[in-house]
This record gives C-alpha cells, sequence and structure tokens, in this order.
C-alpha cells in the first residue's frame, strides 16, 4: 500500500499538547486513527519514535506516513430490510434499528447500502460509491422510514426538497421526565468539542436547528411518550435538543438517557438496547411526478413492548 510522508512543524500555540491530540487537530483523521498510526510507528518527533502522550514542542518537526486510504465499494448482502415502496425512481423502506446506513470506519459491511445493492439493480451514484442514492440518514440506533433514490435525477430532486424543508418528518421517542406538546426547541446544533463521537447544543461552531413537539403522552412526571417534528435535519438533532432540555431519551446513552437507578413501576425501560426513538411518518414529493407521498411505519417490536408495559403500570 503506499503512503504520503507529512512534514508538519508545530506551532507556537499547540506548545505541551498531547501528540495524538495535535495530530487530530491537523490532519483529517480521528485520534483513534492517530494512535494507531503512532503505535504502528508510523510517526516521528525530530526524527525519533513517537508516544501518543508525549507533549509537543514549539518548532518541532513531526513526520507523518499516512497511508492511503482503501476505498472499497461496498458489494451487495441479503439482509432483511423491509421494502414499503418501490418504482423507477424512489425506494422507501422501514430501516431496522441496529443497522448502519452506509459503510464507514468500522461498519464496512451490514449497512443499509450493502442490503439496498440486493434488493435494487441500479441505484443513484450521487454522494461517492459508498453512499449510492442516499438522500438523508438515520443513526445506527434509531428505526424507521427513509427513502432513497434510484438514479440521479431522483437524487438531486429529493436533496432540494430536504434542503428547502420540503420534506415532513415526524419521529415517536420516549423521554424522562414531563414535556408539553406545543414545546419548540431553536438551538444551533455543532460538533462537541470534548468528544468527537457527540453533537452539542452549546459547541462554538454550530448550524441553524429547529425541533417541535407536537403530541405527548405523559405517564405521572417521570416519562412522556412525545411525537416530534423537525424542521431541519442536523446529526443526533432530536437526540442532542431533548437533552439540552433535561428530558434526555430513554436508552440514549450518549446524551444521558440511561439511568442506572429506575423505580420498580418503570422497570421496563431497562430492557432496552437502543434509544427510544423510531422514524414513524414520512411525506414527500415524488421527484419526477410530482406526486404527495406520504408513508407510516408503527413501533417496532421492542419499543412496543416497552410501553405497552409503561402504559399498564401507569394504569394500575
Amino acid at each position: 500500500m503506499s503512503s504520503t510522508t507529512r512534514t508538519i512543524t508545530v506551532p507556537a500555540e499547540s506548545e505541551g499538547t498531547r501528540l495524538d491530540q495535535f495530530l487530530a487537530s491537523v490532519l483529517p483523521r480521528s485520534r483513534s486513527q492517530i494512535q494507531r498510526l503512532i503505535k504502528n510507528g508510523l510517526v516521528t518527533v525530530a526524527g525519533r519514535p513517537a508516544k501518543a502522550n508525549q507533549p509537543v514542542k514549539s518548532g518541532q518537526k513531526i513526520s507523518v506516513d499516512v497511508p492511503a486510504p482503501v476505498a472499497a465499494a461496498p458489494g451487495p448482502e441479503a439482509l432483511p430490510l423491509p421494502i414499503l415502496y418501490q418504482d423507477r425512481d424512489v425506494i422507501v423502506v422501514d430501516k431496522p434499528a441496529g443497522m448502519v446506513v452506509h459503510p464507514a470506519a468500522g461498519h464496512a459491511t451490514g449497512t443499509l447500502v450493502n442490503a439496498l445493492l440486493h434488493y435494487v439493480d441500479d441505484l443513484s451514484g450521487i454522494g461517492g460509491e459508498k453512499r449510492p442514492g442516499i438522500v438523508h440518514r438515520l443513526d445506527r440506533g434509531t428505526s424507521g422510514l427513509m427513502v432513497v433514490a434510484k438514479h440521479d435525477a431522483a437524487h438531486e430532486a429529493l436533496a432540494r426538497q430536504f434542503h428547502d424543508r420540503e420534506v415532513d418528518k415526524e419521529y415517536i421517542a420516549l423521554v424522562w421526565g414531563e414535556v408539553m406538546a406545543g414545546r419548540r426547541i431553536d438551538a444551533p446544533i455543532g460538533r462537541d468539542p470534548g468528544n468527537r463521537k457527540k453533537m452539542s447544543a452549546r459547541a462554538r461552531r454550530s448550524r441553524e436547528a429547529v425541533t417541535r413537539v407536537t403530541r405527548a403522552e405523559h405517564f405521572g412526571r417521570t416519562l412522556t411518550l412525545v411525537h416530534v417534528a423537525i424542521h431541519t435535519g442536523r446529526t443526533h438533532q432530536i437526540r442532542v435538543h431533548l437533552s439540552a432540555i433535561g428530558h434526555p431519551i430513554v436508552g440514549d446513552p450518549l446524551y444521558g438517557g440511561v439511568h442506572r437507578r429506575v423505580p420498580g413501576d418503570l422497570r421496563a425501560v431497562t430492557h432496552l438496547d437502543r434509544p427510544f426513538l423510531h422514524a414513524a411518518r414520512l411525506a414527500f414529493t415524488h421527484p419526477v411526478d410530482s406526486r404527495r407521498m406520504e408513508f407510516e411505519s408503527p413501533l417496532p417490536d421492542d419499543l412496543q413492548r416497552v410501553l405497552d408495559e409503561v402504559r399498564d403500570r401507569a394504569e394500575t
């Protein structure tokens, strides 16, 4: 495998920063990837082998041998994938929880794209060979509705609708605490500076994001089942916004939704192995014939079982 050697001079303002942190801030690599390069002996400081935790000094020369990326195209896989609708232009699927949308680091197989390539002969190439036809996405732990383009013209038309906020998306979530219908959350979202896996409503670099609670079913003051409409489509938007107002989604470990101590009458929520979040409704204009299309998806069995038990306990 070919590689490229980069030489980086440490600026004065980075004096004392850990080597892995510094390199992650100047190279298009994650901190874990940088640590792997260091461990494999591909990083030297002033000509000497480096350690991830060593502090860098102003003016030091750091050499990094960056291996060329391997961009293998995803292959078809016969994975379970509920298909609700398809024609020559689009396909609407009900993504299972636990399925990553497209191949990425650590998820080269088993993705929605791999499944689509099994069921669909010709997908749009826009977005790169690893994301054929993908116009929007759902988090790995989120189940529910997605529309995928089958060719470039459909891809462009759907992408415009998402950009212009002409697509209606409604989600169902179970959250901690008491949330009222009509609550509007208008808070920009950006990458959390302290955790690259998280997004934050307090990030310095952020983009507009609006979430609205349209319906609410209360279980005392402890839990609320909410229907949520989003006017923008930022990464982790619903999870971040609900957590930011003090009502994280039940079962969401990243944003404070997993409680160690749960009252006995709410023990059902401890059975969750993912956030209680489901994309339940999707409406868009057909990209070719301009029909308004609307799809609904009931709660999957794992979420419905938890909800049924919570309701039963609340009624007794």
